[in-house]
């Protein structure tokens, strides 16, 4: 047996069809592309969804909801939450542990006032909803506002797509300058 002579069963491969070459080939003249119209020509590509020229699906449904480029994400937990637990001080580090918040939200710790709180805690946070601050003072404790997490790093808290504040008015001597730089009017002569 010899690998140069081995061949592929009979049937097995066919003849690519050529297309395109004149009347005697068996496709003859339109290349089996029909006569004319959009799709004989070369280079045609149907549009993705396309439906005949019909209003496609995806033209058809509704435009729903939009994305607020201005969301902050929190983490939050409710006071009801916190009387349940454990201790009397809470931050965000202290309740991730606990398994009470998930992740430290990227714009910080949030507390909302959900829920009793019968007893003095301490909670140190980015933000409180009025009612959970005044929640916890009527029981004797204490709700901390910390800074975000931005300004803590040393980044500007700005928020993002907002202008920079414009440069301060020049100084009073600068614009005596550009005063005296000015062409004097011509006044007229006294007759």
């Amino acid at each position: 047996m010899n690998l140069s002579g081995l061949k592929p069963p009979a049937g097995q491969k066919h003849k690519k069809q050529r297309i395109g070459q004149g009347m005697g080939s068996g496709r003859g003249k339109y290349s089996g592309r029909g006569a004319k119209g959009q799709k004989s020509i070369s280079g045609y590509s149907k549009m993705r969804g396309f439906e005949g020229g019909q209003m496609p699906l995806h033209r058809r449904l509704p435009k729903r909801g939009f994305t607020n480029i201005w969301r902050r994400e929190f983490a939050i937990v409710n006071v009801g939450r916190l009387e349940q637990l454990e201790g009397d001080t809470f931050d965000a580090q202290n309740l991730l542990e606990l398994g009470v918040i998930r992740k430290p939200g990227a714009a910080g710790l949030k507390v909302l006032g959900d829920g009793d709180l019968n007893r003095k805690i301490t909670v140190r946070a980015n933000v409180f909803s009025k009612s959970a601050a005044e929640k916890i003072q009527k029981a004797g404790g204490t709700a901390e506002v910390i800074q975000p997490p931005q300004a803590a790093e040393g980044k500007p808290a700005q928020k993002p797509g907002a202008k920079a504040k414009s440069a301060p008015a020049a100084a009073p001597e600068e614009t005596k300058k550009s005063e005296a730089k000015a062409p004097k009017k011509r006044q007229p002569k006294p007759e």
